[in-house]
């Protein structure tokens, strides 16, 4: 003879295996998803960027950033230089608030400095041209913050007669939040020096 209690027993029977199954796949199905997001955001996170040859920067991806901060560096500083010596009376503003974006305030003084010895005065009042003719930087990658010295030369237009300079700078650099376009190496220049100001002479 059949009792209802049985029927009830394998029922509950049942009921409890489909929700342990439910249970068991619902936690190895988590465990996949957090296993494969932590994966991406590795993989992003240290293949971010990509440089191309002449040192710019574009936001794609697949490219570790540690085998190409040696060009990173280079072209920071071959920006930050060109933005701030080759200047002339109509583009010296422009290029200095450009040039402000990839220093600090070691930056900020050298500008104060200079327009309160009135360089940008006499760029305007005798309508010179400075004009960046190479730039050679010597960098440290050892460590963080990383030094540079560079050579700028440059020549100064005065209309019948032309100066060439050769500058030294020195200073360091440091990694920052990149800034689409206003800072796109993600760097820094600190410490920002200039050492020593000498003329070359033609043919030399």
């Amino acid at each position: 003879m059949k009792t209802p209690y049985k029927n009830i027993y394998s029922v509950l029977q049942l009921n409890r295996f489909i929700v342990l199954t439910v249970v068991i796949g619902a936690v190895l199905t988590c465990i996949v998803s957090v296993l494969l997001v932590m994966e991406l955001h590795k993989e992003m996170v240290n293949n971010a960027f990509v440089v191309n040859t002449n040192g710019s920067v574009i936001p794609l991806q697949l490219v570790s950033q540690q085998e190409n901060l040696e060009v990173e560096v280079l072209a920071h500083l071959e920006l930050f230089h060109t933005y701030l010596y080759h200047i002339d009376a109509s583009n010296y503003k422009k290029h200095l608030e450009k040039a402000l974006w990839l220093g600090n305030s070691s930056i900020d003084d050298l500008y104060s400095q200079k327009k309160a010895d009135g360089v940008y005065n006499r760029l305007l009042q005798y309508s010179l041209v400075q004009r960046v003719l190479s730039i050679d930087s010597e960098i440290d990658l050892q460590k963080e913050p990383y030094g540079f010295e560079t050579k700028t030369v440059f020549e100064i237009n005065r209309g019948s007669i032309v100066d060439t300079y050769e500058l030294t700078t020195t200073g360091n650099l440091m990694h920052v939040d990149r800034n689409f376009p206003k800072n796109t190496h993600g760097l820094l220049i600190t410490d920002f020096f200039e050492n020593t100001l000498k003329k070359v002479h033609n043919g030399q």
